[in-house]
């Protein structure tokens, strides 16, 4: 298994399969998101001059997980940060440590980069990744999330 960021000269085919695994993840939240506008989403992220990025997990040809980020600018860190918007993994090939190996790859490439903190959201009743985050360090913070659609 090849756990790498995606570059910008990705083919057509490697960022329809990180569209159809995003989709079911957004299928099974129940979010409006469609195909399309998840397909669009990933060609920006690659692009060279994108704060965005991808990074996957693949097998034999096969996405068997996706990552997807932003980097931002912290005023409190006085720096970069990194926003985890996505991680999801096939169903059919959980529980065999993809997740940890994307998300470590994530923070060692956030550290070489200097970013300053990498920040997330999950399910308040999500257990398995809270267990997965908590074992690589990450610590909770209480917040209330907000947004304002267009």
């Amino acid at each position: 298994m090849f756990v790498y960021e995606v570059p910008a000269t990705a083919s057509d085919e490697v960022t329809k399969k990180i569209a159809d695994l995003i989709s079911q993840q957004r299928t099974r939240s129940e979010d409006d998101g469609s195909y399309e506008r998840v397909l669009t989403g990933i060609s920006l992220a690659i692009k060279e001059e994108s704060n965005s990025g991808v990074i996957i997990a693949e097998e034999d040809g096969e996405v068997l997980g996706v990552a997807f980020y932003n980097i931002g600018i912290s005023l409190p860190l006085g720096g970069p940060y990194l926003w985890l918007n996505e991680l999801f993994v096939r169903e059919d090939a959980r529980n065999k440590g993809i997740a940890r190996k994307i998300l470590l790859h994530l923070i060692h490439w956030a550290e070489r980069e200097g970013i300053k903190s990498i920040d997330l959201e999950t399910g308040i009743n999500n257990s398995v990744t809270k267990h997965l985050y908590n074992s690589l360090d990450f610590h909770d913070i209480i917040s209330q999330r907000y947004r304002f659609n267009f």
